[in-house]
């Protein structure tokens, strides 16, 4: 993608449109045009495009997407850089690579490997970590016999404890630049986050839950739904130091209408919540997975490994993915279980899959996706501010199920400002304009029967009867 360049297929369009955006100084809103090469039936080559005018285009199709039977919201780290930019003015912190001592020229070399099967350039510090763990592995089986590698091992494990606490200190670094932002544009970050989740959140009673997956290991989902009143049920039970269960994934919310015994209802305001790799607050006990109070912001994990049951615990018992314990059962434990819910909430009819922020870099992810869209009622809703990599659109034209993806990729269509104020439904539960547009409707078909018959009607008469 060019940059200002912007990429739209929604509703009947049979393929990808490209926007080119058009410098006009005097306009207060940005403008486009379609780009050369490519073809547009709604909107001529000489012709530009406002947001005011594309937003009925793009808000009534999410809206209709929005309520469909299945809902599923999939969001990546463009949501947290989005946030952090709008309340702090500059971009997150970097995750930079970590400085390890013992093998660190065979890591870094498997890191870039891995990196490369994940269609990017060069590795970072989660490949270097799933590529150390591998090899700590090894050591531990053939070190019991020779001590030089049972002392490398140790080393290596030294190495990987603290890189691990390094990389939460640099998350909750993000974290920290966010709630020390100017009030002022902090307040309207978050009034903006707010406005996003519940623009996915506000669902009637009579339809699923809605179910939110996440693969960042910060908090500012969390952050937003307890500002915006949403609750989150997720796998853990308990309120200390709640414990992460597998047989809670049906526990929901209901309430009884007054006057009404024995016919719960949905309680509004409730979404499902999964944190597919792991987040920077989840501790590893050796029996069980428990969520610890580390405070939104705070400038150092290491105080709050210490509490007690959590003693022995260290950064190395993160579960931060692809962070892993020592024996094969745990390691597969729990994440097996949360993309277990991602398939089961995905692959199924009537779904509609939104993505934001998400760069499709995740293969095991993207797996699922794919079976997803062999089923013909499911949608998928790629929103992106860009696509740096070219693997959102490689990603499309592999999966060849280009009726059943909806695309907005650009700074402007995929930005998240820009959707808020323009392309996302109502952050709201609208009965109230569905009932005004069945009004209308029947108010106007009347008068057009009618019409042939006597001129003289009444408007008040017709509402009644409607």
């Amino acid at each position: 993608m060019e940059k200002d360049e912007q990429i739209i297929k929604c509703r009947d369009d049979k393929a990808p449109i490209v926007l080119s955006k058009v410098i006009n100084e005097s306009e207060a809103e940005p403008a486009f045009k379609v780009s050369e090469g490519s073809n547009c039936s709604w909107l001529s080559k000489d012709d530009t495009i406002t947001p005011e005018k594309l937003r009925p285009r793009i808000e009534p199709w999410l809206t209709a997407l929005f309520q469909s039977e299945h809902f599923s919201l999939l969001i990546g780290s463009g949501l947290t850089h989005a946030i952090h930019r709008m309340a702090a003015g500059k971009s997150l912190p970097g995750m930079s690579q970590a400085n390890l001592s013992h093998y660190s020229d065979e890591i870094n070399a498997g890191a870039k490997k891995s990196a490369e099967v994940a269609g990017r350039k060069e590795g970072n510090i989660e490949d270097q970590v799933r590529v150390a763990f591998e090899l700590l592995r090894g050591l531990e089986i053939i070190a019991s016999s020779n001590a030089e590698l049972k002392k490398k091992a140790d080393g290596l494990r030294m190495d990987l404890t603290t890189a691990l606490s390094n990389f939460a200190t640099s998350i909750l670094a993000g974290e920290h630049g966010l709630i020390t932002a100017k009030a002022d544009t902090l307040e309207n970050a978050l009034n903006y986050l707010v406005s996003f989740l519940m623009s996915f959140a506000s669902r009637t009673g009579t339809r699923d839950r809605l179910q939110v997956f996440t693969t960042n290991y910060d908090r500012c989902i969390e952050m937003g739904a307890e500002l915006a009143g949403l609750h989150l049920l997720d796998r853990f039970v308990g309120s200390l130091a709640p414990i992460f269960r597998s047989s809670r994934l049906d526990v929901d919310m209901h309430y009884n209408p007054p006057g009404i015994r024995g016919e719960p209802r949905y309680l509004e305001g409730v979404a499902r919540f999964t944190k597919l790799h792991g987040s920077l607050d989840w501790v590893n006990t050796g029996r069980s997975i428990r969520r610890t109070s580390v405070p939104f912001g705070a400038t150092s994990v290491e105080p709050y490994l210490k509490a007690p049951g959590l003693a022995d615990s260290s950064a190395l018992q993160l579960m931060i993915y692809p962070n892993s314990a020592k024996d094969r059962e745990t390691a597969a434990y729990p994440y097996v279980e949360l993309f277990r819910d991602f398939a089961a909430a995905s692959c199924r009819p009537n779904n509609t899959l939104i993505t934001f922020g998400y760069s499709f870099g995740d293969e095991h992810i993207n797996r699922v996706i794919e079976d997803m869209l062999t089923i013909p009622s499911t949608h998928l809703v790629i929103m992106s501010h860009s696509d740096p990599l070219g693997r959102i659109m490689q990603t499309y034209t592999r999966l060849g199920r280009h009726a059943q993806i909806t695309l907005l990729i650009g700074n402007h269509v995929g930005d998240f400002q820009a959707l808020v104020d323009y392309y996302l439904p109502k952050p709201a539960i609208d009965r109230t304009t569905f009932r005004m547009s069945e009004l209308l409707k029947a108010r106007w078909g009347t008068q057009s029967q009618q019409q042939p018959v006597s001129t003289q009607s009444n408007p008040r008469e017709e509402g009644s009867e409607s």
